[in-house]
């Protein structure tokens, strides 16, 4: 099990396994969040804390941060139905995104 938190600790994540790689994405927002995306199937994480949300676009993702310190921590379908989401990797121990082969996108993935 990995453990991710944000900056001020109250959003806290864990996820069953360590990504095997990370995805910069390029796209409109993600580039100007600074993420690094380790997707999952939602099985797989659980995040405890208080999030907002902000959508943008065709409204199918939700990108959530902690309502404390801002932090990006994850993006979840809005729908419900895609067995997807992404973790920002950048909130996990930095050995675990050094091991991790980086992927770069020009948009969604």
């Amino acid at each position: 099990m990995i453990e991710a938190s944000c900056h001020c600790g109250a959003v806290r994540i864990e996820v069953d396994t360590a990504p095997e790689s990370v995805t910069a994405c390029r796209c409109s927002i993600c580039r100007r969040y600074g993420t690094l995306w380790a997707y999952y199937a939602p099985r797989q994480v659980r995040v405890a804390g208080p999030t907002e949300f902000y959508m943008w676009g065709d409204r199918e993702i939700e990108f959530h941060r902690c309502r404390t310190c801002g932090c990006i921590t994850h993006w979840a379908p809005a729908g419900k139905s895609l067995d997807r989401m992404g973790v920002n990797a950048r909130l996990m121990p930095p050995e675990f995104v050094a091991a991790a082969r980086l992927r770069e996108s020009d948009g969604p993935s």
